[in-house]
């Protein structure tokens, strides 16, 4: 998926105890931070919108996770569906998890796939890559997430490579849960990451509670795709990403409705590497970002070429231009500490 905007929203925040009305968690479990989610349009004529929580200025990344869009359910012929035309990444690693519908995926290390519910596809940029994503004609309902991590200075510059796995559902007290990275709950994904991650599909049954021991190196972060959620205690709404910080060593996930809930764990230790993140690129600083915008549109060898996209607009683009960089020299994202702030909102 390709990154069509850059604002950034600003955050201010208050601390308060666990247990009061302001921070109605837990008294003895972990802080929990709302990040609200952006609209964002993702391109084409009728162009589907996405819902994106990651980055932003009050956190740009969560582990090495650096990108988290959210979308649907969505009827595709209402919405027009998901239909990216080939684009360019350096430095990152693309994660599609769908939880409805179907995608088509090419890119340049001659992979094609087609993307299905409940299996993990996993691509990784290296040192330039491009891809396309695209609906299928037979998706009814288009419903997801599309998520990047970054990758380390020392692998940052290695080759393409594509992993696809389908997790196993497993049976949890409260719930049931789909490991798609790392490991939880017993389950080992064997799909390789450049910095310890944890990816995972959670569903709690209704009135009920999923507890998991959390790797305390590891910070985490819960997106709730539906159902009434509390998180150690906190009211998450749909579409928003609940934080909590590393020291962690159990985590609560309370289904407080009458209907099944859907979330999505994600997590890693911290990344502390300096980036520079702009449009489709992650790199360390401006001039990397004016090499590789300057080499996508001259079409350089870095990022290949992209076989066997088919827009469903006829007079779609074949590849996407990069836009136009800022007048000032793009500075490096500074995430605070891995440590939850409670912020201003009382549920």
């Amino acid at each position: 998926m390709s990154n069509t905007e850059s604002a950034l929203e600003t955050f201010e925040s208050a601390q308060f105890a666990p247990g009061t009305a302001q921070n109605p968690q837990c008294e003895d479990g972990a802080n929990v931070e709302i990040i609200t989610a952006r609209d964002v349009p993702l391109g084409g004529p009728r162009a589907m919108t996405v819902h994106r929580t990651l980055p932003q200025r009050q956190r740009s990344l969560i582990g090495a996770w650096c990108f988290v869009d959210h979308y649907g359910p969505d009827d595709v012929s209402i919405t027009g569906g998901m239909d990216v035309a080939p684009h360019p990444h350096t430095g990152l690693q693309t994660v599609t998890w769908l939880f409805e519908g179907e995608i088509t995926h090419h890119d340049a290390g001659g992979n094609h796939a087609v993307v299905l519910p409940g299996e993990v596809n996993l691509m990784t940029a290296g040192a330039g890559i491009c891809h396309s994503e695209i609906s299928s004609s037979s998706t009814t309902i288009l419903h997801g997430v599309q998520l990047w991590t970054v990758l380390p200075k020392k692998d940052r510059n290695g080759p393409r490579r594509f992993d696809h796995f389908a997790p196993e559902e497993v049976t949890v007290p409260g719930g049931s849960v789909r490991v798609f990275l790392g490991d939880l709950f017993g389950q080992s994904s064997p799909v390789p990451t450049f910095t310890p991650l944890v990816g995972a599909e959670i569903h709690i049954n209704p009135g009920e509670t999923v507890t998991f021991k959390a790797n305390p190196e590891f910070e985490h972060g819960l997106l709730v795709d539906a159902g009434q959620v509390q998180l150690e205690g906190v009211n998450v709404r749909p579409a928003e990403l609940a934080y909590t910080g590393i020291n962690e060593t159990q985590l609560r996930i309370k289904n407080t409705g009458t209907t099944p809930a859907r979330t999505l764990l994600i997590g890693g230790e911290p990344f502390t590497e300096e980036i520079v993140m702009w449009w489709n690129f992650i790199g360390r600083n401006h001039a990397e970002i004016e090499t590789y915008r300057e080499e996508w549109e001259n079409h350089s060898d870095r990022f290949g070429v992209t076989h066997g996209y088919i827009s469903l607009d006829r007079d779609g683009l074949l590849r996407l231009p990069a836009p136009k960089l800022p007048n000032a020299a793009i500075k490096a994202r500074i995430n605070p500490e891995p440590t939850a702030r409670p912020g201003m909102r009382i549920d």
